[in-house]
């Protein structure tokens, strides 16, 4: 009988150059947010691949960023832990980018004592002489690792690379059941679709000053009945978030409630409700409670 491999795959790199894209073609469901602004991700998601003789445990990191304030500290550390624990380094770039926006964290990679793969995301957007330079680039500036050309959004070379994490992981028991998908419960990723239809629709400060707690989950045979709670950090910011009678939240809750039926394959009611939790993002009270410091 084969033996059976398993290990901790962790996704380093800048703010959207497509690692929860990468993280959602490889696991097949939409488990990471996705959107086109910076520091969607705040906490480090696993997503898991199981095979008859495998499981890969994926896990999204926030993207690295200088921190400017108490949230972004605990995001970052984060990123260290993900060092820390992986056995195999996924480093992604975009094609044009030269370099991470945190140097030590940068020679960790070049230092890396487990695999590193360098995955050149968006290729779909460049020519090949392009291509070429930053392959030639990346090659002489990290010459242990390995490099991938892909594009996470069209499905390209994503196939390739997995199949040569497989080929890296080391023998171990999966360290998970194998009919699960994620180690997050269902309310985190009721916040996350929450938290992405905002991130969609308002502009400027009001998507980083929110924070979303689900009170309630029921779930009944036909329908599950959810209360999330939206935290922002001033009176003013509540206003903006509900709109004009209304309008500004209740499209949030429509189109959040679309995606959690497809995710949950069944019918939900969202109730959405704004408070005001002044300054929660320097408070380390409430930085602990939402997950971000242990």
């Amino acid at each position: 009988m084969e033996k059976h491999k398993a290990g901790f795959v962790n996704i380093v790199g800048n703010p959207n150059v497509g690692k929860s894209t990468l993280m959602n073609a490889l696991v097949g469901e939409k488990l990471s947010i996705i959107t086109s602004k910076a520091q969607t991700t705040r906490h480090r998601i696993l997503g898991i691949i199981n095979g008859d003789d495998f499981q890969l445990v994926l896990s999204d990191t926030p993207g690295i960023i200088k921190p400017a304030y108490k949230l972004q500290e605990s995001m970052m550390d984060f990123v260290k832990n993900a060092f820390e624990d992986a056995d195999i380094l996924l480093y992604m770039v975009e094609i044009g980018e030269k370099t991470l926006k945190d140097e030590i964290l940068f020679k960790k990679i070049q230092n890396s004592k487990v695999p590193v793969l360098l995955l050149i995301n968006k290729i779909d957007l460049a020519d090949q002489a392009l291509l070429e330079d930053q392959v030639m680039y990346w090659s002489e500036l990290l010459p242990k690792v390995e490099i991938y050309p892909i594009s996470a959004l069209q499905n390209f070379n994503v196939t390739v690379v997995l199949d040569r994490i497989i080929s890296l992981l080391p023998e171990s028991p999966p360290f998970f059941p194998k009919d699960q998908l994620t180690d997050k419960p269902e309310r985190f990723f009721v916040n996350e679709a929450i938290r992405e239809k905002i991130l969609k629709h308002y502009k400027k400060e009001i998507p980083y000053s929110v924070e979303i707690v689900t009170e309630e989950f029921f779930e009944e045979e036909k329908i599950i009945r959810i209360r999330s709670i939206i935290l922002v950090e001033r009176e003013t910011q509540k206003g903006i978030l509900i709109g004009h009678k209304g309008s500004a939240l209740k499209r949030v809750g429509v189109e959040a409630r679309k995606d959690l039926e497809a995710f949950f394959e069944k019918q939900v009611f969202l109730e959405l409700v704004v408070k005001v939790a002044k300054n929660w993002r320097n408070l380390p009270g409430q930085l602990r409670r939402f997950g971000y410091k242990s």
